[in-house]
């Protein structure tokens, strides 16, 4: 069991998160929803289309991406949080500055995605006391210098061993288990072969926490297919389901309409396999 915010999920089938950036430089989609009218209407879309959970994001975390201030970030978010409240699915905030969770957790957000992890002073006091879901991910470095040249001795082992330590910080400060993701940070400081090992890896990741997969147009998938980031969607269903066969429990894709009848056809072929 899942607990985010106003929802319970079971987790008993992938969860599919819809990317809703609201800046300007996200590197797939940036500057097509910044005004908060086309961000609402966007994000209504991926509701339609099957999205359970949307995450919406006021700073790209690209790499190379520049920090974004503080009110600017506030500006960008808490009208489209606003405006989906009612949807009828999960709102996450993707955001690392506490400021920001405590303003969306007032204004109805149900999960808090953090790129560092709740690790910046001040975070896990601001989410602590709340009802909201959790995604914890690894990053080596930060967006601007991440993918400069990413090094590690065990690519597994070290982002296990920061993953376990970031969930037991969230319990010592009172953060029930079942409130918490994690998230293995796909690209955040790693290159093309420590992609493939953690995705090899990912029910050893599971065994700490369920696991969010962000694979989708990244990338990675533009260097193994040769293909611009507008023409990875074939690659992108690859890598979601290849997620899922290891034990991914929510799916953070852009393409989300396609992503849930890809899974529709992966859960009619396991559940009926035996006819």
């Amino acid at each position: 069991m899942f607990l985010c915010g106003r929802f319970q999920f079971d987790l008993a089938r992938p969860l599919v998160m819809g990317v809703l950036n609201v800046t300007p430089d996200s590197f797939s989609d940036g500057g097509r929803y910044l005004a908060a009218e086309q961000a609402i209407a966007h994000g209504l879309r991926l509701c339609e289309a099957g999205a359970g959970i949307l995450d919406i994001g006021g700073e790209s975390t690209r790499p190379g991406a520049a920090a974004v201030p503080l009110q600017q970030e506030l500006d960008r978010v808490l009208p489209v949080i606003e405006g989906l409240r009612n949807a009828g699915v999960a709102l996450s905030v993707d955001t690392s500055k506490p400021e920001v969770m405590r303003a969306a957790i007032a204004a109805g957000v149900d999960l808090v995605n953090d790129v560092c992890a709740l690790a910046e002073p001040g975070a896990l006091a601001a989410v602590a006391d709340s009802r909201v879901g959790l995604c914890l991910m690894h990053m080596q470095g930060q967006p601007r210098t991440m993918q400069a040249n990413p090094q590690y001795d065990d690519v597994v082992a070290e982002v296990a061993a920061y993953l376990g330590q970031r969930v037991a910080e969230a319990r010592a400060a009172g953060i029930a288990r079942e409130r918490i993701l994690i998230d293995p940070g796909f690209g955040f400081g790693k290159g093309l072969g420590h992609n493939l090992v953690l995705l090899r890896a990912l029910p050893q990741l599971a065994a700490i926490a369920p696991v969010l997969a962000g694979l989708s147009r990244k990338s990675m998938l533009g260097l193994i297919t040769g293909r611009p980031v507008e023409e990875r969607l074939a690659a992108s269903l690859s890598a979601a389901l290849a997620a899922v066969a290891r034990g991914a429990a929510v799916l953070r894709v852009h393409d989300v309409k396609e992503t849930v009848d890809a899974l529709k056809v992966w859960a009619a072929i396991e559940e009926n396999g035996n006819g």
